[in-house]
């Protein structure tokens, strides 16, 4: 058929347009549809440092950054693969609380072990993403519906389980988890101004990230030649190479400088290494940007959609139970309130990240670029006394922006061909 193409370009590349195989080559060519969030967030990065007199980028800051967002970002990554199936899930904030306040009610309550308490609650949010899954998939009913539902059924079993009270305090394990960091196993070394404190071992780790980033990008370029697809100048290649290795170098040296990597930070680290390899390399998640791309087209190449509908969502569900447990154990309390409009926060990071509106497009990895623009808007302007509502009027008008810079950079593709 002649839409397998399409397909097959989507599911690899994940984007809607298809370059010619000289496109590209030896000449200076940048996609603004996948580069521009970065410089977007580079520019929103350099903007709050000079407003905040460089507190922004400050060790400590850096780390209330990463601890802050960290459950947004886990939603995040779960959002982005719903969304580029081509549906949406408004559930998420609720089904936050109402994990939140199982696992409270398994380990404060009951006294349960917190690994055990931890394995039934993230079965609890595989159940609750089940049942939405199938009325989605093999119900028919429309993802909105479904998740709108979800949002109130799940907050008022959050009520009805809590009583209208938090439940706390959670174990020293959990609270390690969600605010805690890893001990410096080779002790700090001292050179300087700018390494001066750092701990090692952090040090090592960031050095591991940059040459797995570079091996897996090299490849990547390799076999996108291989094939006869648009490749970067070798220079440009290896600027974005030099830029992103000096980005992550120095925020490890931040925390390093500080109390050295979050334990959330690797949690986030392993998902989304686990989730771009998942969304890339795998048939799983081609099949996902193929049934987001043209669910005709894809079910008629034989993808089993409602399988793909089924378990997206039940993905969604154990991300959101991991967020609850994360949240919860941030307050060290679990709450009736949490997760309010954590869902709005997801999808927003979905979008800003690169997400079609349409489905089809959509990067893990710019999905936590989206999350992580939030959160320095609210960070930044938190550090410059801002008061709340510029804050929602800033991050209503940067959602705004993406959307609007994801269509016009879809009219232009179309307009060029």
């Amino acid at each position: 058929m002649s839409l397998a193409p399409t397909n097959a370009d989507l599911a690899v590349d994940a984007s809607a347009e298809a370059p010619t195989p000289s496109a590209g080559r030896g000449r200076f060519s940048i996609n603004l549809r996948q580069s521009g969030i970065y410089i977007a967030f580079a520019l929103i990065v350099v903007l709050f440092t000079f407003l905040t007199g460089g507190d922004l980028l400050a060790p400590q800051n850096i780390s209330n950054i990463i601890v802050q967002n960290s459950y947004i970002l886990i939603l995040a990554i779960g959002m982005i693969l719903v969304i580029i199936a081509g549906h949406i899930d408004l559930s998420v904030g609720s089904v936050v609380a109402a994990c939140g306040a199982i696992s409270g009610v398994l380990m404060v309550n009951h006294h349960m072990a917190w690994p055990l308490a931890l394995v039934i609650t993230l079965v609890f949010g595989a159940v609750i993403g089940a049942w939405q899954g199938y009325w989605v998939a093999y119900f028919g009913i429309p993802a909105f519906i479904v998740t709108l539902a979800g949002m109130l059924l799940f907050r008022a079993i959050t009520l009805m389980i809590l009583g209208n009270q938090g439940i706390g305090p959670f174990p020293d394990a959990v609270r390690t988890l969600s605010n805690g960091f890893t001990d410096g196993y080779f002790g700090n070394i001292g050179l300087g101004t700018y390494l001066g404190g750092a701990d090692l071992f952090s040090l090592l780790i960031g050095v591991i990230a940059v040459a797995g980033l570079i091996v897996t990008q090299w490849r990547s370029r390799a076999g996108r030649a291989r094939y006869g697809q648009a490749v970067d100048p070798i220079w440009l290649f290896v600027t974005k190479i030099a830029v992103f290795t000096i980005l992550i170098m120095f925020v490890v040296v931040q925390l390093a400088r500080f109390r050295n990597l979050p334990w959330v930070l690797v949690l986030l680290a392993g998902l989304v290494l686990g989730y771009s390899l998942l969304a890339n390399r795998s048939v799983f998640g081609r099949q996902i940007y193929a049934v987001g791309g043209n669910l005709q087209a894809a079910t008629l190449s034989g993808v089993k959609v409602k399988s793909i509908i089924f378990w997206i969502f039940v993905n969604m569900g154990v991300l959101s139970a991991l967020a609850g447990i994360i949240f919860a154990g941030r307050l060290n309390q679990a709450g009736p309130t949490a997760g309010n409009q954590f869902e709005l926060d997801a999808i927003a990071a979905a979008f800003i990240g690169g997400a079609a509106v349409q489905g089809g497009v959509g990067k893990v990895v710019g999905a936590i670029t989206g999350g992580l623009i939030m959160g320095v808007i609210n960070n930044g302007m938190s550090l410059i006394g801002a008061p709340s509502e510029r804050v929602m009027l800033v991050k209503g008008i940067v959602l705004l922006a993406a959307v609007a810079f994801d269509v016009w950079t879809k009219r232009r593709a179309g307009a060029s061909r």
